[in-house]
This record gives C-alpha cells, structure tokens and sequence, in this order.
C-alpha cells in the first residue's frame, strides 16, 4: 500500500542532469535514463503488443484515453506511438497510471479528486507540443510527462504560457524550471547522496572517471559540485573515450593511491566499471587503500556483481521497494511486469490527487508544490525545488561476498 505523508499528517489523497543529457537510444530496444539503462524485448506480433500485453495504438489520431472520476481534469503526456523501444515505456507508464487510479477508487478513505486523459505525444517535439496545447485547450489543471527532455522543454514553454504546471519525467534539468517540475533522479542527486555517505565515513581523496558523452561529462560536472560543496575538491578527474585508455587512467592515479591523496574512486558507468577494477587490481590497488563507488546504473547488473574488482564497491540507487510493491498488481491487470520507470507515472497520479495540492485555489500553486517537507512516493521520498529540480532519498548499496546489500538506508 503506497503512503504519501507530509510532516507525519493523513492527509486522504495519500502524500511519493546532465546538461544536455536527453533520453537517448543506446542500441536497439536499450535506452538510456539517465544512470538508468533500460531494456525492453523486441515487439511480438508484429509490434504491436507492449510490455503490459495492451495494444500499442499506432496512428496518432487515436481518441484521448480517460479514467477517474473526479473534478480536477489532468492530463498525461506518454509516447504510445513512434519508436517501438519508447511505445513500450509509455504504455508500461500509461498503465501505472491506470493502476495507480484503481487504487485511489478501491480506497474508501481517499477522495476522487481527479480524472486522467491520456495524450499520445509520440516521440518527436511536435507530437509533444500538439498534446500540451490539446491539454491546455481542453482545461488541463495539471499536465504530467512526457519523457524525452527535449520533450518535456516543449510542453513546458506551452504549459508555462497557460500558467499551467507540469510534472515531466526527464532527469535533463535544464527543461526545469518554475512551475516545470522534473520528477526523476538526477546525476546530481546521486552524486550528492554517493558524496555525503563517503564524507561521514571520513573518506577525503575523492577522485573520479568519467566517459567523454553528454552524460558523462553531466556526472563529470556533478561530482565535481557536490564534492566541492562537501569541502573535499575533486583531487583528479579523469575523462576517458574508450576502454583502452582505461589502463592509463589507472597507471596515472596510482601513485596518488599510494601517497593518499586518492582514497575513493567515482566509476559511474556500467559497462566500464569492471575493466577499471580488474586494472586497479592487477595494479595492486586493494579495497583498503580504495573505496570503489557507482552510480544507480550499477544495480543489478550481472557483470558488476560477478567482478572480483568491485567487491566493497558502494553505489547510490533507488529503493526498489516500490516497484517490487505494485508488481503483482500491475501483472495481474496488464500480464506482464511493469517497465523500471512505472513507480514514475504511479506516483505523479497518487501525487495529483493529493487534496490539499488539487483541490487548492488555485490547484498546485507552487507554494504547495515546493512545500520542503516533500512527498513520499513509490521511488522514496522526494521534493520540488522552486527551479523545478527534484530532490530523491536514495540508499546506500556495496557489493558483498555473497550479493549486494544495503548499508545505508534511503535518504535525502
């Protein structure tokens, strides 16, 4: 049962960056969400069934989607038509959604206060901005998604105009912005939880690796912040633009191991990580002299947890606890499990129809919006900034002899 308190208060509609970094395709099927690499299966059928087993809808001139039942008119901007690869993510979320308002209706203690239209806003600018302005026109109170960043800037400057708010799921923050609220994890957000754990456990020599993409250098950019924010400067930071220059970033900070002027190492890509510690431990680098460290990309991948090199290794992640939580749920209405980003979409419903946020005058004005106390989701607890910017509690995961574990529980 998902929780959303405020300040420990009841309150009936349940209280839940890169730079350029835009939600881009990886390979076929993989995207990348930040430090999130997401796979879907290729299209069965024909391509025309998605993950949830719903149709995908596949002409843009497809009649608007409504559920609920309540007064306050929200619209919900997802792909449900273009790339096969982001249909699948937008039906998955589209379907949270849906989950998410069954809830509130088979909950006696917990008024009605909204009803959903769906929006197809493909996968390109103008099928986002022709969704907000058919929100807009048709009395949105409240728009939430799309996706893709650059998406999420197009809606935003149409919501904006209109004075309405909107909640978008890219972890791109420069699409945020008063009255643009991003409800994701950023590279910052990370950074700045991986940071203060290693602070209080009297770690100093911070350094870092970080791949020559957009992405990268957005991590780059964020560790290099939040380090300096904590009073420990970066002591190196290195870019790299292939594994083969993995063995020259190792040789280059190994004497700074040495000496201690490096203690923890950032290695927040995925698919680099265990190459970097088979080179530091083929250096003679052991756990004690250095504290490895990634980024939420790392969990569950079999290839990190199967290194030797990267046992000790900490990175921040997301509770999965939510996700696990609407699983069943979501696999009994739809046949399949939901996509890793569904807890977005199910939150930002149970988050709408919050009363003292949809039933307010005027209805999510940003006092209520970027109220500090936060909102606790099926991602953890969060809040908005008044720059639009999310804040995530993520925990604290290490790589173990035996699987990961937590050893630090989920917080701001």
């Amino acid at each position: 049962m998902l929780r959303l308190w405020r300040r420990q208060v009841w309150t009936r509609g349940l209280v839940a960056f890169g730079l350029a970094a835009l939600l881009a395709s990886c390979s076929p099927g993989e995207w990348q969400f930040g430090s999130r690499t997401l796979s879907f299966p290729a299209p069965q059928g024909g391509g025309n069934g998605g993950p949830s087993g719903m149709p995908i809808p596949t002409s843009t001139n497809a009649a608007a989607d409504r559920f609920g039942r309540g007064p306050v008119p929200v619209t919900l901007l997802l792909p449900l038509t273009g790339e096969p690869g982001m249909v699948q993510i937008g039906t998955s979320l589209a379907n949270a959604s849906r989950l998410a308002i069954a809830f509130i209706d088979a909950n006696p203690n917990i008024g009605e206060n909204i009803t959903i239209t769906l929006r197809d806003s493909g996968t390109s600018v103008a099928g986002a901005t022709h969704a907000a302005n058919a929100a807009v026109a048709e009395g949105a109170k409240l728009i939430l998604g799309p996706l893709q960043a650059e998406q999420v800037s197009a809606a935003g400057a149409v919501a904006r105009a209109s004075g309405v708010p909107l909640i978008g799921f890219s972890n791109t923050v420069s699409s945020a912005g008063p009255g643009i609220y991003l409800l994701s994890v950023t590279p910052d957000m990370e950074m700045k939880r991986a940071v203060s754990y290693l602070r209080a456990q009297g770690r100093r020599g911070l350094a870092g690796a970080f791949p020559t993409t957009p992405y990268g250098e957005a991590q780059a950019l964020a560790f290099r912040q939040q380090a300096t924010a904590s009073g420990a400067p970066p002591n190196a930071v290195y870019m790299y633009s292939s594994p083969s220059e993995i063995a020259g970033i190792v040789a280059q900070a190994k004497p700074l191991i040495d000496r201690g002027m490096i203690d923890t190492l950032f290695l927040p890509e995925r698919s680099a990580a265990p190459a970097f510690g088979q080179a530091l431990a083929q250096a003679g680098v052991t756990p004690d002299l250095l504290q490895l460290a990634g980024s939420a990309e790392w969990a569950g991948d079999p290839a990190i947890l199967a290194s030797p090199g990267l046992r000790g290794a900490i990175y921040p992640a997301v509770d999965e606890a939510g996700l696990n939580a609407i699983t069943p749920d979501y696999q009994a209405r739809f046949g399949g499990r939901p996509h890793p980003l569904a807890t977005l979409a199910y939150t930002a419903t149970i988050l709408a129809n919050v009363n003292t946020l949809s039933l307010a005058t005027p209805p999510y004005n940003p006092s209520l919006m970027t109220n500090p106390t936060g909102f606790n989701g099926r991602d953890g607890l969060f809040r908005f900034g008044t720059d639009g910017r999310s804040e995530y509690a993520l925990a604290i995961k290490q790589i173990g002899p035996s699987g990961v574990v937590t050893v630090e529980g989920p917080k701001l």
